[in-house]
């Protein structure tokens, strides 16, 4: 993942149950700054192979310059309007990464995203 979208604080994540069912209150959780300013998170599961679950709050007119990530990149549109360099996404709309794609993020009104990272 790319630094500036790394939590600033330690996170408590969500494991991968063996069998059964885990869960994590997110509402209980506190946002985490990031080294982007306008960008939050709050991490939901990390796994020791690389996969990343987390929802990122992106403050209205927050915006981050190009940049790539390492990984698959998913991203699901929750609340509000979200925009990169190629289009606006609303409420229910999902954008799929390859490793290495450049791109732009930001929010003029806010939004609120689930991202999932994974191994490409």
């Amino acid at each position: 993942m790319a630094d500036q979208f790394q939590p600033t604080g330690a996170a408590a994540t969500l494991d991968r149950p063996a069998s059964g069912t885990a869960y994590l209150n997110q509402s209980a959780l506190d946002w985490q700054e990031t080294g982007t300013q306008g960008f939050e998170t709050k991490p939901l599961y990390e796994s020791s192979s690389g996969d990343m679950t987390m929802l990122m709050k992106i403050a209205p007119g927050a915006f981050s310059e190009s940049h790539a990530h390492e990984t698959v990149e998913e991203i699901y549109v929750l609340e509000g309007s979200f925009y990169d360099d190629e289009n606006s996404y609303v409420p229910g709309d999902l954008i799929i990464r390859a490793p290495g794609t450049m791109h732009t993020a930001g929010s003029k009104s806010g939004a609120l995203v689930l991202l999932k990272f994974s191994p490409g």
